[in-house]
Formats: C-alpha cells, structure tokens, sequence
C-alpha cells in the first residue's frame, strides 16, 4: 500500500445499496482510511461490466458485486477468474434458497425497492414518530404501538426513529425532574411502553460532553446527586405504570430496539 485507500467498488445492476452497506460493515474492522467505497450502479450488460471494471481496475482492483442478473453474475465470474480481486455478495444467497426450495430466482432488478403497501406503511409510522416526538401531542398516546419514556440523553429518539423505520409507530415522552408526566400514560397498555434507563455515570458524561457542545450550563443537568435523583424518580414512574425497562448504557441504539421488539413479539404472541 502507498499511503492512500484502497478502493472497493460496488458493482450492482441496481442501485448498489445492498453491496455498500456490507462494505461498509467489512471496512469498519479496519483501520479509519484503509478503504474507500466506490459504487457502479446500473450496470446492464455483460459488454458495460466488462468496461466498468476495466475502466476501474487499477492498482486496488477491487470488486464487491451484487448482481441479480444471472448473466452479469455469471460474466463477473469470468471476469474473477480471470485475475480480478471480487466477492460476490448475493449469488451464494440467491443460489442456496433456490436450492432449498427447488424453485429458481425471479432474477427482478431491484425487486427490494418495490414500491408497495408496506413502504406506505414505514413512511407513514416515520410522520408518527416526528409528531409524537419528545411529548408532543399526548393525548394521541393511545394511537402509538410503541410509548419510550425516558429522562434527557437516554437515546429516546433515536431508538423511536429506529423502531419507525422498521413500521411502528412511536411516540416518546421524556421525563423531567418535578414535571408531571402526561395522564394519558396511565390508561395505557402497560406491555407497549418501555423506559430507558442508563448509570448515573453514562448519563453524567453525555450530558457533560453535550453541555460543552452547547457552550451553556444547566443547573444540575449534569451533576451527579441531581442525576441520580432524576433516575431514580423516572425508575419509580416506571414502576407506577409497569412498563419494562431497557438499559441503554453503552448499547448501540440498534440493540436497544432490538430487546423492545423482542419483547413485543413475546407480548403479540400471547395476544395471538
């Protein structure tokens, strides 16, 4: 290596979202400015992936593809052979559940953005979200699949926008020392809220880090025997209303969300 990235190119007969995303979680095992990512979408014959990869195999001549098209899948695979440095990151996928199942592939480019009921559905749960936002319009609560609760800096929005993405809608309600919480939580379902939690210690560096950002001072916004009062009224809220509680120190917004799905799913599996 001569000091610059190396390059990973993305070649996809669709939009390449796929390919960047793994290449994207491939790269960050590295070390920062090891690779850089390239994608070549569109591509549509096997004449135009020859030339793109021609065109873009210099000295780090190296291919991610996800290509639908069993032609260009196969042309690529000439090409690999051949010498050029390629993973191929959705054949082995599409060829082992055909195997399993005994059927063949569509062979659909970009079949996955297919606009459908429920990309409707995931857009219209993201509006939700931003509406019902940090306690905005909480006399709607009953109308959310999901309520966060939760003091300031325990990733309630993040993990409501998360959990929107993936169709639900949340509404979040944020709890503040000597601020009563809105009475529409206490006819709620107890098995579709959820409070965050985190340390004192977690909460005390985020909120510090965040205080310096802002350039201001909050009083007891960010001094220990005022957090730990704060997260112990907001435990006792929680208790109050039966809600489960979620940890998020030091977890990936991701995970977070993860445990209250699973946890949803436990609870629509008793319904059911």
């Amino acid at each position: 290596m001569d000091g610059r990235p190396l390059a990973i190119h993305v070649v996809s007969d669709s939009l390449g979202e796929t390919g960047e995303t793994v290449a994207l979680a491939a790269v960050s095992q590295f070390a920062p400015n090891t690779f850089r990512i390239e994608r070549l979408p569109k591509i549509e014959t096997a004449v135009e992936l020859r030339e793109t990869v021609r065109a873009h195999c210099g000295h780090d001549c190296i291919f991610f593809y996800t290509l639908v098209d069993r032609e260009l899948r196969t042309e690529m695979e000439r090409l690999v052979a051949s010498g050029v440095v390629g993973a191929d990151l959705l054949g082995p996928a599409l060829d082992l559940l055909a195997h399993v199942t005994g059927t063949r592939p569509s062979g659909e480019v970009g079949r996955i953005r297919r606009t459908d009921e429920g990309y409707f559905d995931r857009i219209e749960a993201m509006e939700f979200a931003v509406k019902h936002d940090d306690g905005r319009n909480p006399e709607e609560l009953a109308d959310a699949d999901i309520v966060i609760l939760g003091v300031s800096r325990t990733s309630k929005t993040p993990i409501s926008m998360y959990l929107a993405f993936k169709g639900w809608r949340v509404a979040n309600v944020p709890l503040a020392p000597g601020v009563e919480p809105p009475k529409e939580l206490f006819g709620l379902d107890p098995r579709k809220m959820f409070g965050l939690v985190t340390s004192a210690d977690v909460l005390l560096a985020i909120r510090r880090e965040r205080m310096r950002e802002l350039g201001g001072y909050v009083p007891g916004y960010a001094e220990r025997e005022a957090v730990e009062a704060e997260l112990a009224e907001a435990r006792a809220l929680m208790r109050r209303l039966g809600c489960l509680v979620v940890h998020t120190d030091n977890r990936a917004v991701e995970e977070s969300a993860q445990e209250i799905l699973r946890h949803l799913g436990a609870v629509v599996e008793v319904a059911d």
